[in-house]
């Protein structure tokens, strides 16, 4: 079944559009919050986030975030001289070497995650179905073959860095 096109003017797709931009602009802020309480910056926040997952090399997590790897370098400095994350060699290659959270780090990750309830308590009215709907929807929109780029399914929860 061919998929029609939606004008990007008409005035549903303008609704979802102003929709998501105040769900984002609501979790970003909630975010910055979070992160404020455990004396870090929102891209600290989110780069500890990230390693919680995993190990990443310095270019992945830029990636991750849209930046430059070299930001990367100082915000995992400014984790690192707190004790929260370390430098390690990466086992296929020991020239390079991975950021990897520590046990404080990965506390202080779920502590962060813990207080995020915008994102819960919303989705909580949905039922089940609902929320497997809505996570399709949002993957679809993500996917490369309607933006044209790719992104991952943590770069839907990335943001643009900074310090």
């Amino acid at each position: 079944m061919a998929r029609t096109r939606t004008s990007p003017t008409d005035p549903l797709t303008l609704e979802v559009v102003q929709l998501i931009g105040s769900v984002v602009a609501r979790y970003y802020e909630e975010y910055e919050q979070a992160a404020a309480q455990h004396a870090l910056t929102g891209a600290q926040a989110r780069v500890l986030g990230l390693l919680s997952l995993a190990p990443m090399r310095m270019r992945e997590i830029a990636h991750e975030l849209k930046c430059e790897p070299s930001n990367v370098t100082g915000i995992v400095d400014r984790l690192e001289s707190r004790g929260l994350v370390e430098r390690r060699a990466d086992p296929a290659d020991r020239r390079v070497k991975r950021a990897a959270v520590t046990a404080v780090g990965a506390e202080t990750a779920a502590e962060l995650r813990d207080g995020l309830d915008f994102a819960r308590e919303p989705l909580a009215t949905l039922s089940r179905e609902e929320r497997v709907v809505l996570r399709d929807l949002l993957a679809r929109m993500l996917s490369p073959d309607v933006s044209g780029t790719t992104s991952s399914p943590s770069g839907a929860t990335s943001s643009p860095s900074g310090a």
